[in-house]
């Protein structure tokens, strides 16, 4: 058993108060700072001084308000230079893969569509024409339904283009119609969650979610992928569940914000 450390309590306690104004995204009175901090504002204010001759916390002059100060910005982007996404998403995955058993790939946007750069097995072999460097469907698979729904309109448009000139031809008769698209990107976005269930492969079903960094842009896809038999694709089930919080966590790991969902 990993043996239990112990710390300095008051850092703790007062951490409270920084995270209060993290998770807040604005600058807040003592009075409900020390609320969310859970103590009284005498207590809060004396962290608040220590901290702000730290450099953590500033107090506005006009309001007397508090926010995070320039030391909090500083480590901020100092601790995002330091991540690396996909070394990041590695871990995870392994993580992911031990929690669902089922195969994790990890897909970057890459100049020609959706490109998988990571692949990690489960116990269970799988046999998917899948590797390293494969270009994923944005329409075919739930891999690209996720960048689809969350990329630039504009970049967005240009890739499903070309993508319905290769798979359907020049006839727009063929093609999937423009309604029929936002359908699935609206669901997708509804959900936080992309899907296919029996395709583009038969008897494989897919669930895919976003991960989105500080600028709030998708930077990566987990999905998990598994037989049909074995893999519940269901939007609310165990393993839908866990590929959200995995992504949702990475996506605060490197600072971004997930889209809030509406159907859980």
């Amino acid at each position: 058993m990993t043996k239990l450390q112990r710390g300095i309590q008051s850092i703790e306690v007062g951490g409270q108060l920084l995270l209060a104004l993290a998770a807040a995204g604005r600058a807040m009175a003592l009075g409900e700072l020390a609320r969310e901090g859970g103590m009284d504002a005498s207590k809060a204010h004396r962290y608040l001084v220590s901290f702000g001759k730290l450099g953590l916390v500033r107090q506005d002059p006009r309001t007397g308000t508090y926010d995070l100060g320039p030391l909090a910005a500083q480590l901020g982007l100092a601790a995002l230079q330091r991540l690396d996404p996909l070394r990041e998403a590695t871990r995870a995955a392994e993580t992911l893969v031990a929690q669902i058993g089922h195969t994790v790939a990890i897909a970057a946007h890459g100049h020609l569509g959706p490109t998988v750069v990571r692949i990690e097995e489960s116990a269970h072999a799988l046999h998917v024409n899948m590797r390293t460097g494969t270009v994923m469907s944005l329409l075919n698979t739930a891999t690209g339904l996720v960048f689809a729904a969350y990329l630039p309109q504009a970049v967005v448009a240009h890739m499903l283009e070309q993508e319905a000139i290769r798979l359907y031809g020049s006839d727009p008769r063929t093609r999937p119609s423009e309604a029929a698209i936002k359908r699935t990107l609206d669901e997708v976005r509804r959900h936080g969650l992309a899907r296919a269930v029996g395709k583009p492969i038969p008897g494989i079903n897919a669930l895919s979610a976003p991960v989105f960094d500080f600028d709030k842009k998708i930077v990566l896809a987990i999905t998990a992928l598994g037989p049909s038999g074995t893999f519940d694709a269901a939007w609310d089930g165990e393993i839908a569940i866990a590929i959200r919080h995995c992504a949702e966590a990475l996506s605060r790991q490197l600072g971004g914000d997930p889209p809030a969902v509406s159907v859980p």
